[in-house]
């Protein structure tokens, strides 16, 4: 199941939860305030891959940012 994040315009705090895909838009209480003015808010993550030299980096870090699934659109890998 797939962690959202959340966000409260009233008391400006951010939050998780834990739903199912189909409930990631449902009403979701603060759990600060327990104001209904919140809002699900665009999640940032990091992804690793093997650079050239074989060691990992975050993925985008070798100038590949824009690879697709089996071209690279940046550096023609």
């Amino acid at each position: 199941m797939p962690v959202y994040e959340y966000y409260c315009s009233r008391c400006e705090t951010k939050f998780e939860l834990l739903r199912s895909m189909d409930r990631a838009d449902a009403p979701a209480p603060c759990p600060s305030c327990q104001s209904a003015d919140v809002k699900r808010v665009i999640s940032r993550f990091l992804s690793f891959s093997k650079g050239d030299s074989g060691a990992t980096v975050p993925l985008g870090a070798d100038g590949c940012g824009g690879c697709a699934a089996t071209s690279c659109s940046s550096c023609g890998k």
